[in-house]
């Protein structure tokens, strides 16, 4: 087994994998305005083994695993890694789950979700519930390897009501998996508050003690390239996974911290726009479009009312006509 995890330069950086955002178009967007030098590593949106294995339910998750030839391309020219992430709570069904991933889709390692907080998940005893479960979460585990045969990794939380990262990480240790994202806030707390990265640093120092192989990534409040590095320095991760941080600056895999230019945030939509449409086609729906304007229509003199008015479209020629107009209208008040 080829174990990219323990081939890529640290220190590292993983965009998280986010639904409805980071399909195979958002992923070459970010591909195409990142600097090639970076050390990167992308994950699919996560997709439930049981609907990978249901008759029809397989048709709907299999666009969240689609990759596109140009994304293809763009990983293969710069040697950037790409990872599956599964979710469920059945070792028979992700074991049959990596299966496919393995003799029908082509990634370089699979992700098992056991952070994602959503109740009705948890209540399926999926995601940040197998915290509660390390047995299950091990069986889960020994699935993945033997069903997948590529390199397994884990993305989970500190805790599920409160705190317990020793325990927890040191359970998932024990399952070698290759590298273990760690985000840290428990369960309960959602999305609130902040982050406790001295949590995530602990996890560092568990695996060291353990002398253990397994990568451990931060995740949680990171908002820059540089921040991110500011918490590799502090707490020693081998690197850092960003979620939200990437809405506030698709062009934060870059080292040039300067702020775009209008007309540079707006041909950088149009080309999504333009992309998202021929790659999905009528497959899926031109609204999921809208969560993406306020990424690129902001920091500049009209932003918002342009984003209002684009919220207000229904396909690629409306949103064509509103950004020519808008450019227009500048170039003719400047």
């Amino acid at each position: 087994m080829n174990d990219f995890w323990h081939q890529i330069n640290s220190p590292f950086y993983a965009l998280a994998p986010m639904e409805d955002v980071t399909d195979t178009v958002f992923r070459e967007i970010v591909l195409r305005i990142s600097d090639p030098d970076i050390p990167l590593v992308l994950f699919s949106e996560f997709t439930s083994v049981d609907g990978m294995l249901h008759p029809v339910g397989k048709q709907i998750v299999s666009q969240r695993l689609f990759v596109s030839e140009s994304e293809r391309k763009l990983l293969k020219d710069r040697n950037i890694k790409i990872v599956a992430q599964i979710w469920g709570s059945d070792p028979e069904k992700f074991f049959k789950a990596s299966q496919i991933l393995k003799n029908e889709y082509f990634f370089d390692g699979v992700d098992i979700n056991m952070g994602c907080p959503v109740k009705k998940i948890v209540s399926q005893g999926a995601c940040s519930a197998l915290i509660q479960q390390p047995k299950l979460a091990a069986e889960i585990i020994a699935a993945v390897k033997e069903g997948s045969g590529m390199p397994v990794s884990v993305k989970t939380r500190i805790g599920f009501k409160s705190i317990e990262t020793e325990a927890w990480i040191s359970s998932l240790l024990n399952t070698e998996p290759s590298a273990i994202t760690v985000h840290g806030r428990t369960q309960k707390m959602q999305s609130e508050g902040l982050a406790d990265w001295n949590e995530i640093g602990k996890a560092v120092k568990i695996r060291n003690e353990l002398k253990s192989k397994t990568k451990i990534l931060g995740n949680g409040d990171v908002i820059s390239l540089s921040d991110a590095n500011d918490r590799i320095n502090s707490f020693n991760v081998d690197g850092v996974m960003i979620g939200r941080g990437i809405f506030a600056n698709p062009w934060l895999f870059t080292q040039n911290s300067v702020e775009k230019s209008m007309d540079e945030k707006i041909e950088i939509l149009k080309m999504h726009c333009e992309l998202y449409v021929s790659t999905w086609r009528k497959n899926k729906n031109f609204s999921i479009l809208k969560r993406f304007f306020k990424i690129y229509l902001s920091g500049f003199p009209g932003a918002s009312a342009l984003r209002a008015s684009m919220m207000l479209s229904n396909n690629l020629d409306e949103v064509s006509a509103l950004l020519k107009n808008h450019k227009l209208l500048e170039s003719e008040v400047a």
